[in-house]
């Protein structure tokens, strides 16, 4: 079976929209791949958001973390 690794690009917003006036990007291969739960919190671990509340859409093949009260976004794609 061949590992599934993350890639994690993080990122300032500007109206709302990824503005990449500065990104950070991280990659790992997770723990658990299976569950998104674990993903995401490996993701925003990298990104330096540990403990922040955030919403997580999920797109199959991607996931956006919007961590509340702030203006970034973590978006994660697997390879």
């Amino acid at each position: 079976m061949k590992a599934i690794k993350c890639v994690v690009t993080h990122t300032d917003l500007f109206g709302g929209e990824a503005n990449y006036g500065w990104a950070n990007r991280f990659e790992f291969l997770p723990k658990n791949a299976e569950s998104q739960h674990s993903v995401v919190r490996q993701a925003k671990a990298l990104a330096g958001m540990t403990g922040v509340k955030a919403d997580t859409e999920n797109y199959g093949d991607s996931f956006t973390i919007r961590p509340r009260g702030y203006n970034q976004v973590i978006f994660v794609e697997f390879e």
